[in-house]
């Protein structure tokens, strides 16, 4: 039920798309082992985006060690993820938004990034962010605020780059 929601973290959190499939098994791992604990007091949501968090620190550390100075090819493998399931023009189009959203999420600081991806791209409430984040709802707020500034921003940027004025 929540596989989708796993992936889309996974990989909007910085884990090389090469590495996303991984780093779910091991969330599923950590899930299965902590199962028990769960007491049913977040969301089943919030809970999982905690242990995705946590796992998904632990690739990117990883990863940075183990591929210093290696640069991943994302475009070329979202690409070609999203032509499998699309025509023609429809996935180029997707694969490029998701190459650009990637980009831009990578621009923000792991707090921002957090908050932005739960509440503008998985529209989960304010109060559950603030629940799997382990901070109070204006925290939330604020974060996010400043979150939306710097996407808005680096996709103005993005734009002027690509010779399309906002």
């Amino acid at each position: 039920e929540n596989v989708d929601f796993l992936w889309r973290t996974i990989s909007r959190l910085g884990v090389p798309s090469a590495a996303v499939e991984d780093a779910a098994q091991d969330v599923f791992v950590v899930v299965h082992r902590k199962l028990a604990e769960f007491e049913g007091r977040s969301s089943i949501r919030t809970w999982l985006f905690q242990l995705t968090r946590n796992v998904v620190h632990d690739h990117r550390r990883t990863d940075r060690r183990k591929n210093a100075g290696v640069s991943h090819d994302e475009e070329e493998i979202l690409r070609a993820r999203a032509a499998e399931d699309h025509a023609p023009d429809v996935s180029a189009a997707r694969a490029e938004a998701i190459v650009i959203l990637h980009e831009l999420l990578d621009k923000l600081d792991d707090e921002k990034r957090e908050v932005f991806i739960l509440t503008d791209l998985e529209q989960l409430p304010a109060a559950q962010v603030a629940e799997a984040l382990g901070v109070n709802v204006n925290t939330v707020y604020s974060r996010l605020r400043l979150a939306r500034e710097a996407f808005n921003r680096e996709l103005a940027r993005h734009e002027v780059r690509e010779g399309r004025h906002p």
